[in-house]
């Protein structure tokens, strides 16, 4: 047989065991850990971290480094989170601002995604727009408490309205960013098939874009987050019941440093919680359906 009958057998192998390797990319089966892997790939270096925090802490207690008026031990901080138990308001202080936090964030979900599809699609508006998002983004929550309690006065109104003023802006320029990674061409692949207007934005445009605007979303979770505990730290009312920022506030006028530290771990905890249990599992989705995590680990 000649050289020239054997190159295209041998051109016919090489393309069939590339395509194979490409196959066996692309069908990389999802393996699942087991729970000691899971413990000690996910769950033990975090309990390491925290374990380090405390150890630190009360060294730095048992030194007497500074007054135990500044400085509680965990175990002060621990009996401060009893007591709250045993009163039975624990719970309702948590709940009032995750109440007011989510449904704040839900609302500026609903406001900051119709504003980042327009400034991401009409150049005018992008370009009268564009830099007051960016510049409101940079904006310290807490400067929008005075005015919201002049305009508004002391009430739930107010702040929803800190809320909005700080994750609005964040959730419209992460989807602006999103939709300006997408490539042109899903765009014209979507015209094409006659998704224009409000069909291609749901279809074509907020899938594509998706990753961006999840970033966006987390981070507009941190705003509401931050500008809720602002507005909670500065205004005060019966009629708005008792939530972190205000229980804070209270351990701060009490000169309860205990209180104050108790506070601070609760609002850390309820941001990690909502992070591991919102974002990070629709992280993980997204970024699986596109094929960038190649197991479930």
């Amino acid at each position: 047989m000649s050289s020239t009958d054997t190159a295209p057998a041998r051109n016919d192998g090489d393309t069939a065991e590339v395509g194979a390797g490409l196959d066996a990319l692309d069908s990389v089966a999802a393996q699942r850990s087991s729970l000691g892997e899971v413990l000690r790939t996910k769950a033990l270096p975090p309990l390491i971290g925290v374990l380090v925090v405390l150890a630190l802490w009360q060294g730095a207690y048992s030194l007497h480094l500074t007054s135990s008026y500044k400085l509680p031990s965990p175990a002060d901080v621990w009996r401060s989170l009893q007591d709250l138990w045993y009163q039975g308001t624990l719970f309702s202080i948590i709940w009032t601002s995750v109440w007011r936090g989510l449904s704040g964030f839900l609302l500026a979900v609903v406001i900051g995604t119709p504003i980042g599809l327009v400034v991401a699609r009409v150049g005018p508006v992008r370009t009268a727009i564009g830099p007051v998002l960016q510049g409101l983004q940079s904006l310290p929550s807490v400067a929008w408490v005075p005015a919201a309690v002049i305009w508004l006065g002391i009430n739930d109104s107010m702040m929803y309205a800190v809320i909005l003023l700080g994750a609005v802006p964040s959730i419209a320029n992460g989807l602006v960013a999103g939709i300006d990674q997408v490539p042109p061409l899903f765009l014209r692949a979507g015209r094409t098939l006659g998704a224009t207007g409000l069909t291609g934005a749901r279809h074509v445009l907020i899938p594509a874009a998706l990753p961006g605007y999840l970033a966006g979303l987390k981070q507009g979770w941190a705003f509401s987050w931050r500008s809720l505990m602002a507005a909670e730290l500065v205004a005060s009312s019966p009629d708005l019941g008792r939530g972190l920022g205000r229980f804070l506030e209270d351990q701060r006028e009490f000169s309860d440093m205990s209180g104050v530290l108790l506070g601070i771990v609760l609002i850390l905890f309820v941001g990690i919680a909502i992070e591991l249990l919102v974002f990070t599992p629709v992280e993980r989705r997204v970024l699986r359906d596109r094929g960038l995590l190649a197991s479930t680990k």
